[in-house]
């Protein structure tokens, strides 16, 4: 089997990609490439009870499929040209509550640094304008969105995360997710503090240095 180990993952991910808050039904989908190929979800399926055979391959340059029982996700140019434009490894796009209540808030352009954690994802997070999920035109909003960010939220539809990895793609989507809330909850509240250039310039110095150093 083609992309065992990055099928596997995805399946992996997708049982608790629901539970987490993340999608709604077979919406959303996961991708990882591996060189020339990209393993990605297959579209309308419920994700509980996915399996690594299930997942399905295509080619990085074409998008054609190359192995796999079921049709890909609808969104898979979005995700080929995200790969393309981000130059990493893992697209996780969701269809979670608080992500797409600010992506349909009008006037809204971006989610703002009301937290240090957007310095993780290039800064401000873009909302893009509103396109028909599995459109050339939204896949074209995503690419224009990512060229200096490696997240999106998607105009009344959801958000993008890319990352070297799926664990740090998904953990992207959930950072969105928890800034979106805490976003909604201090406008609810009153006005939002949004941080100065200054204050994410020295946050982003501090976060690449952060966590454990690797083993040798």
């Amino acid at each position: 089997m083609l992309l065992s180990e990055e099928r596997t993952l995805i399946a992996d991910y997708c049982q608790h990609f629901a539970s987490d808050g993340l999608v709604v039904g077979t919406a959303g989908n996961i991708s990882i490439r591996a060189g020339e190929l990209v393993a990605i979800t297959p579209t309308g399926l419920p994700y509980v009870g996915i399996t690594p055979e299930d997942i399905c391959v295509v080619n990085f340059d074409t998008g054609e499929q190359v192995e796999g029982q079921y049709r890909p996700t609808s969104e898979i140019h979005l995700h080929l040209q995200a790969l393309q434009t981000t130059g990493l490894d893992s697209i996780v796009h969701t269809h979670s509550a608080y992500a797409t209540t600010v992506a349909s808030l009008k006037g809204v352009t971006e989610l703002p640094n009301i937290h240090y954690i957007t310095a993780t994802m290039g800064g401000a997070i873009p909302v893009t304008e509103y396109a028909r999920y599995g459109s050339q035109l939204l896949a074209d909003n995503v690419e224009a969105a990512l060229q200096s960010k490696t997240a999106c939220l998607l105009g009344n539809h959801g958000s993008v995360a890319a990352g070297k990895d799926l664990a740090e793609a998904y953990t992207k989507a959930q950072s969105i997710e928890w800034l979106s809330k805490v976003y909604l909850n201090a406008r609810a509240a009153g006005t939002p503090r949004i941080l100065t250039p200054e204050q994410m310039e020295e946050a982003s110095a501090a976060i690449a240095t952060y966590g454990q150093p690797h083993k040798r």
